[in-house]
């Protein structure tokens, strides 16, 4: 379904939420939204073959609709794997449960409607936070990598995909203008495009990459580093040794 929520003017624009509408509409609302999106998410599979290993658990944190752990599923070359997926808007919960259950394999999925600080990360060989962490308040994302860290088996990896900021301001000033170069391309206007950074102003609040690297490595990640990057939209590689 083609997402049109901001194609309107909005007399009382709020912030931005994972609502019943969103949910619907998400699939076109992401792939026209973030550049690169399809290739992380085939990338992810392409880490889960080599990284995820017997006898160990798949984190999907901030899961939304299942589309990571689709792509983890179907290029998981080992059994005895359990993939858990979490997101706390119980729209999402429940497309990501139909979405998934369309595909028939072996592995089995968990999908969790909660908030995924809450959530207990055990004997994991992969995590994935695409474009989550973005939306935790700052003061809590340490806490979660931190976690993240000690429920990854060694040799394991995070993958960590955000919106990123930039401290030189002309060339932050250019990446977003050609973010919102892309989405006109993809076919939104510039109210849509005005509307819905206005909505998310309040609720994302962006990191620069170095300011994530170095969480990462306090976190206690030896290995870090940018793997994706377009525009202003990337994905990071956090690996424990």
């Amino acid at each position: 379904m083609k997402d049109t929520i901001f194609s309107a003017p909005i007399n009382k624009l709020g912030d931005f939420t994972f609502d019943e509408q969103v949910a619907e509409v998400f699939p076109d609302m992401i792939s026209r939204s973030v550049p690169g999106y399809s290739n992380i998410i085939t990338a992810i599979g392409m880490l889960a073959s080599r990284f995820v290993k017997p006898h160990s658990n798949v984190y999907d944190l901030g899961c939304s609709r299942g589309a990571a752990m689709l792509s983890i599923r179907r290029n998981l070359k080992v059994s005895d794997v359990k993939i858990i997926g979490v997101d706390n808007s119980e729209p999402m919960v429940v497309r990501a449960k139909q979405h998934l259950s369309a595909y028939h394999s072996d592995i089995p999925v968990e999908i969790l409607c909660d908030d995924i600080r809450q959530i207990e990360i055990k004997n994991a060989s992969m995590v994935v936070l695409n474009f989550t962490l973005q939306f935790l308040p700052p003061e809590d994302r340490k806490a979660l990598l931190s976690k993240i860290y000690q429920g990854l088996n060694p040799d394991g990896v995070l993958v960590l995909s955000e919106k990123f900021c930039f401290t030189k301001k002309e060339m932050d000033e250019l990446l977003i203008d050609l973010h919102h170069q892309f989405k006109r391309a993809n076919g939104y206007s510039e109210l849509e495009v005005s509307q819905k950074r206005t909505a998310l102003e309040n609720v994302m609040r962006t990191d620069s990459v170095e300011t994530h690297k170095n969480r990462l490595h306090e976190a206690g990640f030896p290995l870090v580093e940018l793997w994706f990057q377009c525009f202003n939209f990337g994905s990071m590689l956090a690996i424990k040794k």
